[in-house]
This record gives C-alpha cells, sequence and structure tokens, in this order.
C-alpha cells in the first residue's frame, strides 16, 4: 500500500524544513509529502521543496480546502493528514499500513506536547480514548482513500473544528482507531498565550460548535477570546 502525507501550511518556515527532513528519513521512497500551502508570504514552499516535499499552492486558504486538494493530487491508497509542528513515531508508516491490513479504514495517534505542564498532560491522557469530544487535528489523521472520498472529505464550508467534524463521517464508512503510540505536537501557541487560556477557549469554543453556532459566529468569539 502507498502513503501520502499531506499537510496544510501557511507561513510555517520555522517548522515545515525539519518536519519534511523527518518524515523523509523515516518513510520508503515511494512515500508522498505533499505540502499544500494556503498562500505563505515566507519561504514556506521553498523550504518545503529543499527538504524533498511536493508543494502545492492552493488557490484558498483554509485547512480543509487545502487538505482535500493535497488529497486530490496524492497517488496513496492511505491518505495521512498532518500537522506542520507534529510528528509522528519513526515507524508510523509500519504502524499505519497494519492498522489498514487489520481493516480499520482510519484512525490517529494519542498525544503528547513538547512542553511539560501538568494540565497539559492531563489534556494528553484523555486522547487514548475513543471519543470524538477529545479528538483534536494535532492527534494526526489516516484515513483509507476509498472510506475518505465516500465520507465526502473535509467539509469546506467549515472554519474551524474541520479535524473534529471529519471524524464523525468516516468512522461511519469503517472502523476507526486511536493507535497506542503517540504524536508529539508542539505546545507554541500554548507558551505564546498561556495554557489555562487557551486550553480553556478551545472548550469553550468546541461548546458553542456543538450548541449549533454559526462558523462565522465562532470565528468571531475565537479572535476575540484570542485577541488573533
Amino acid at each position: 500500500m502507498k502513503l501520502s502525507i499531506i499537510i496544510p501550511t501557511y507561513n510555517e518556515e520555522a517548522v515545515i524544513g525539519e518536519l519534511v527532513g523527518y518524515l523523509r528519513s523515516h518513510t520508503s521512497a515511494v512515500t508522498e509529502v505533499i505540502v499544500a500551502d494556503g498562500g505563505s508570504t515566507d519561504i514556506t514552499q521553498r523550504i518545503a521543496t529543499a527538504a524533498g516535499a511536493r508543494v502545492l499552492g492552493c488557490e484558498r486558504k483554509g485547512r480543509a480546502t487545502q487538505m482535500n486538494a493535497g488529497a486530490r493530487i496524492a497517488a496513496g491508497d492511505i491518505l495521512y493528514f498532518l500537522h506542520a509542528d507534529t510528528f509522528p513515531p519513526p515507524d508510523f508508516e509500519e504502524q499505519l499500513t497494519r492498522a489498514v491490513m487489520q481493516g480499520y479504514g482510519s484512525g490517529c495517534y494519542r498525544l503528547k506536547f513538547d512542553f511539560q505542564h501538568w494540565f497539559l498532560r492531563l489534556n494528553a491522557w484523555f486522547t487514548r480514548f475513543d471519543v470524538d469530544a477529545v479528538r483534536f487535528g494535532d492527534q494526526s489523521l489516516f484515513v483509507r482513500r476509498d472510506v475518505f472520498e465516500k465520507a465526502g472529505g473535509f467539509n469546506e464550508q467549515l472554519l474551524l473544528l474541520e479535524d473534529q467534524e471529519i471524524v464523525e463521517r468516516v468512522r461511519r464508512c469503517a472502523p476507526f482507531v486511536v493507535l497506542p503510540a503517540k504524536v508529539i505536537t508542539s505546545a507554541r501557541k500554548y507558551r505564546q498565550l498561556g495554557v489555562y487560556r487557551l486550553q480553556c477557549s478551545y472548550f469553550l469554543i468546541y461548546t458553542l460548535y456543538r450548541l449549533g453556532l454559526s462558523q462565522e459566529r465562532l470565528v468571531k468569539v475565537c479572535k476575540r477570546l484570542l485577541r488573533l
């Protein structure tokens, strides 16, 4: 089975080179690394290309739009969606292939932050449970291509929480699994904005989303909370 790794980016020059280099050193030659860029104004695209990725310049910025665009050009039987600041286990290619061969149509990893803080450790601990409320985009997501297509891909109408929303749909098409290993993700936003402030903001936004607040209003709430 061929694996295609799809990374949505926007101004990620600080991290994309290290990630692509890591992925290239831990995967077979036939594995694709696709960087779906949303119009970065820095040198993200140049760094990604030099590190060995195939760079796709997307017409529209938006994580869902970019990931769908990457999936359309991907040749893999397994699509693996990964954030630019998240590193999977060294043997992730073997693990994903094994999971698909065992009958799983999609899944993710448990989470670990690169910053030692008791609240983040607690937050990450909950990701071991197969509950949609604790599914985060940072956990990465693998999906068998036919399952991804049957589910309809990412919802490009969503401005927030597109990573969580798609899990609800792909698990209806085929079994979903939370793999026991962990991805290591950057806590840079937590360091910048504060651990409690950011996590409480995420919880509030998710709650409002579940209550049916429109995407436009969710974005306004997010910007106000985080002063973006």
